[in-house]
C-alpha cells in the first residue's frame, strides 16, 4: 500500500530536521579547524583527529542504538540521543583542552549515533518502494543542510566569541530537537515481526555487506573534500573565514539538491543499485580532475573543489536505502547501525589520514591518493540484487 499521507511527511520532517541536528555536531567541527590550531594550539594531525572524534563516537554506539530502535522504536531512541548529545557538547564548551575536549566530543557523537541508526527507519516505515528513494533522499539531506548550517554558524561564533560559544550552538540546537521530536514524532505503522521472520537474517547473502563496503569506500573522497575544503580556501588559498564559509554552505545545499535527484532518480528507473554505480564512477572522475587541477596550480582548482563537494556526497542516500530495504523492517535498526557505523570508521580514519598525508605530500596528492576507492565501489557495487527490482 502506498503511504503518502500528510502524517508521513510530517514524520519525514521531523527525521530531517534531527538528522540534520545530528550533523551541525557530526560533520560540521572541520569548520573550527582553523579554531583549534589557533585557539588550542593544535597541530593540523591533531586538529584532524579531533574532527574525526564524533564520527568514532558515532562508530562505537550505532550498532546498540540501532538494536534498541529495532526493539522500543524510533521516538525514544533519537529523543534520548539528541538530549545526552546536547548535554556533553554543553560539557564540551568548558573545556580547552585537547585530550578530554576530544574524549567529550567522541562521548556526544555516541550519543548522537542515535539519530542516524533510528531516523532511517522512520522513512522505511511510512513510505512504500515507491516513494522511498525520495523520501530518503529528502531524509538524507539533513546531513548536508546541517553542515551547510555548521559552515555558517561556527567559524563565525567562534571568531566572535571562542570556540566554547561555537560549541554551545549544536548543544542548544540538540536540546530543541530533543523536545521536538519527543513530543511530535511517531514511529511507523509496522507488522509485527514473530518467529521465522525475525531469525532471518539479510547477513546470510553477500549483497549487503558489499554495499556496506561500497558505502564505505565512497566515504573517503566526501571527507576527502568536506573535511579539508574549509582549511584549504582559508590556508591554501587566503580566502576569509567567512567568506569560504558562506561559499561552502551553498555547495552543501546543491549536495542536499543531489541526493533529492539521485533518490528521485531510482524511483523513476526502480533501481538503486545501478545508479549508486554510476555514482561511484562520477565520483572517481572528479577526484581525478580535482587532484590534477591542485597538483598543476591550474585556476580551475576552486570550482573543481565545490564540484566534488557536491558530487561526493550524493550517493549516500541511494546505499542508506538499500540497506534498510535488503535489511526489512525487522533488521533495520541494526543494517543501518552496521552501515553507519562503517562509513563514521571510514570518515574517522579518513580525517586523520589525510591532514597527515597533506602535510607530507600537499593537497593535490591526498587528493590522488583518494581517487582509487570510488573506483573500487564501482565494481563492487551488487546490481544483480537491487532491492527495489526484487520488490516490485
Amino acid at each position: 500500500m502506498e503511504v503518502t499521507s500528510r502524517r508521513a511527511w510530517g514524520m519525514l520532517a521531523l527525521a530531517v530536521l534531527a538528522q540534520g541536528v545530528g550533523s551541525v555536531y557530526a560533520f560540521g567541527l572541520a569548520y573550527l579547524v582553523p579554531t583549534f590550531r589557533t585557539e588550542l594550539g593544535a597541530s593540523l594531525s591533531t586538529a584532524g583527529l579531533l574532527v574525526g572524534a564524533p564520527s568514532a563516537g558515532l562508530m562505537l554506539a550505532l550498532v546498540a542504538w540501532g538494536a534498541l530502535a529495532d526493539r522500543v522504536g524510533d521516538r525514544p531512541v533519537i529523543t534520548a540521543g539528541l538530549a545526552g548529545m546536547g548535554i556533553l557538547l554543553g560539557c564540551a564548551s568548558l573545556v580547552h583542552d585537547p585530550l578530554p575536549l576530544g574524549l567529550l566530543l567522541l562521548a556526544a557523537g555516541a550519543a548522537g549515533a542515535a539519530v542516524h541508526a533510528a531516523s532511517g527507519r522512520v522513512v522505511l516505515g511510512w513510505f512504500s518502494a515507491r516513494r522511498r528513494g525520495l523520501a530518503m533522499g529528502i531524509r538524507q539531506t539533513g546531513q548536508p543542510v546541517g553542515v551547510a548550517a555548521a559552515s555558517l554558524l561556527l567559524p563565525a561564533v567562534a571568531g566572535a566569541a571562542g570556540l566554547g560559544a561555537a560549541l554551545l550552538v549544536p548543544a542548544v540546537l540538540s536540546m530543541v530537537a530533543a523536545v521536538l521530536t519527543g513530543v511530535l514524532l511517531r514511529d511507523p505503522p509496522r507488522a509485527p515481526v514473530t518467529g521465522t521472520a525475525r531469525a532471518a537474517s539479510p547477513y546470510r547473502y553477500g549483497a549487503i555487506w558489499r554495499v556496506h563496503g561500497v558505502s564505505a569506500l565512497m566515504v573517503i573522497p566526501q571527507f576527502a573534500v568536506s573535511g579539508y575544503s574549509f582549511v584549504f580556501l582559508v590556508e591554501a588559498r587566503h580566502w576569509a573565514p567567512a567568506s569560504a564559509g558562506v561559499v561552502l554552505a551553498v555547495t552543501q545545499f546543491a549536495g542536499a539538491a543531489s541526493r533529492l535527484l539521485a533518490g528521485s532518480w531510482s524511483d523513476r528507473v526502480a533501481s538503486r543499485l545501478g545508479p549508486l554505480r554510476i555514482v561511484a564512477a562520477v565520483n572517481a572522475v572528479t577526484m581525478a580532475l580535482l587532484a590534477t587541477a591542485t597538483v598543476s596550480g591550474s585556476g580551475v582548482v576552486v570550482p573543481m573543489l565545490l564540484a566534488a563537494a557536491v558530487i561526493t556526497v550524493s550517493g549516500n542516500g541511494l546505499a542508506f536505502t538499500s540497506v534498510a530495504e535488503l535489511a526489512g523492517s525487522a533488521w533495520a535498526g541494526r543494517a543501518l547501525g552496521i552501515q553507519n557505523t562503517g562509513q563514521n570508521l571510514t570518515a574517522a580514519a579518513t580525517s586523520a589520514s589525510i591532514g597527515a598525508l597533506i602535510g607530507a605530500a600537499g593537497y593535490g596528492w591526498a587528493f590522488a591518493a583518494v581517487v582509487v576507492f570510488p573506483l573500487l565501489a564501482v565494481f563492487l557495487v551488487p546490481v544483480a540484487s537491487d532491492p527495489v527490482r526484487h520488490a516490485r
